[in-house]
């Protein structure tokens, strides 16, 4: 297969499950950010626009999150209800090349979303060079860890009711019990050391010490930067490893 013809599947399945459901359904677009604004809402009002920024930055990890879980849901539907990924598979379009441009949709679907969070960033002045490139590195790794795993529960799933199971669980331990609208210290020790064991919880770290709402050293950037990408870079093995591209 050559080059042209991977970036043309590519353009293809971005097009397909990316551009195409925008255009013929919006509604979903007010689905996707419901949760990230509603927490955004709560925040502001509570605290009387206090903690503003905390909403800014956890919806923004929130929304990036929603793209692997939506993943899932959506390589399920094509494996098992249009068996489109049979198709991909006796066709010469390689499996990354398919879940990349399955990816790269879903984060084309998000990015009207993300825009929102994005305008409010630089409109109350969070956006600095050192912030802006740090929070596009986060989410960038969060995005990657999402898909990895997002993929590789799909080539598990029998059926995609199966996803609306796992996708708010996901949801659940990522973004809303770990410290991603609060600050870590907020919570107790031993609350804490749980929270270190998701991946979200040092992404967060990154993003509020960018903004300037915890004060964060050069060590402590420098192990959330390793764990976060660890993190990634494990999903993506267990992806290579235990995936099943292929129906047993």
């Amino acid at each position: 297969m050559t080059e042209r013809h991977r970036l043309r599947s590519l353009f293809t399945l971005v097009y397909l499950n990316g551009v195409i459901p925008i255009r013929t359904q919006p509604l979903y677009l007010v689905n996707l950010l419901a949760s990230p604004l509603s927490f955004l809402f709560f925040i502001t009002v509570i605290s009387h626009g206090v903690y503003l920024a905390y909403g800014v930055t956890g919806g923004m990890i929130l929304t990036m999150l929603s793209v692997g879980t939506g993943l899932q849901s959506d390589l399920t539907h094509y494996r098992h209800d249009l068996k489109f990924q049979d198709i991909v598979v006796a066709s010469p379009v390689e499996a990354p090349i398919y879940v990349a441009g399955m990816a790269l949709s879903e984060l084309v679907y998000s990015l009207p979303g993300l825009g929102v969070f994005v305008v409010i960033f630089f409109l109350e002045g969070f956006a600095t060079v050192s912030s802006v490139a740090i929070l596009t590195a986060t989410l960038l790794l969060i995005w990657c860890f999402a898909i990895a795993l997002a993929f590789t529960l799909a080539t598990y799933f029998e059926d995609v009711r199966e996803t609306f199971l796992f996708s708010p669980l996901i949801s659940l331990m990522l973004t809303v019990l770990p410290p991603v609208y609060y600050p870590l210290s907020a919570l107790p020790g031993w609350a804490q050391t749980i929270a270190r064991f998701s991946p979200t919880t040092y992404a967060a770290e990154l993003v509020q010490g960018a903004v300037h709402l915890q004060p964060l050293s050069n060590a402590t950037a420098t192990i959330d930067w390793a764990v976060l990408g660890g993190f990634a870079i494990a999903l993506f093995v267990i992806a290579a490893v235990k995936a099943r591209w292929k129906e047993p």
